[in-house]
């Protein structure tokens, strides 16, 4: 019987793993061992920087409302506590669009926290704490 050799799985294979390491580096996307490795670290990086980036987001977010809301004379906590008190459920992504493209509105919003933090009074602590 004729042995079968695996050449042509074998450069498919190969093939697959170099379309797949296209704009790396030296040795990395032409040597096949530096290849597999580099790949797989790949992966691993952006398995990991789709989780970092819901985070990122969300610290930019908080950045550029707090830099809106202290031009218009308010924090961000006393501006997000503000919105809550007036049951405003606007998320940060869309406050943070409005902070940088619709100033208008954003200064209404921070209004509007502002006087539920006026006519709102905060709930006392227990006493023996």
């Amino acid at each position: 019987m004729v042995r079968i050799k695996g050449g042509v799985t074998t450069k498919r294979r190969k093939k697959k793993l170099f379309r797949l390491t296209k704009g790396y580096r030296m040795g990395k996307k032409h040597l096949y061992r530096h290849a597999t490795e580099q790949l797989d670290k790949g992966l691993q990086y952006a398995y990991r920087d789709r989780r970092r980036k819901k985070r990122d987001f969300r610290s930019l977010w908080i950045i550029r409302i707090n830099a809106a809301s202290r031009l218009n004379a308010m924090s961000y906590s006393q501006f997000i506590s503000g919105l809550r008190k007036a049951k405003v459920q606007i998320n940060r992504k869309i406050l943070a669009d409005l902070a940088v493209n619709d100033t208008n509105a954003f200064s209404q919003l921070v209004a509007i926290a502002l006087e539920a933090n006026k006519n709102k009074k905060e709930i006392p602590e227990a006493e023996g704490s």
